[in-house]
């Protein structure tokens, strides 16, 4: 069975920060890096992190 993510984000690294918004919706900052695949699902609201069409993955320092 193959769940949709809640809300699919463009991103253009590697290396981003999800908390899930303001308000009742929101969840502590958690910070993710891209699989291989180039996405990864936050593991407190489900929503996706994919890397733009196009963009490099930089090195994050």
């Amino acid at each position: 069975m193959s769940t949709e993510p809640v809300e699919t984000v463009e991103v253009t690294t590697a290396s981003v920060a999800c908390d899930g918004g303001p308000g009742a919706a929101g969840h502590p900052k958690v910070y993710l890096n891209l699989a291989k695949g180039g996405q990864i699902d936050c593991p407190y609201c489900g929503k996706r992190f994919v890397m733009k069409a196009g963009a490099k993955a930089a090195a994050a320092h």
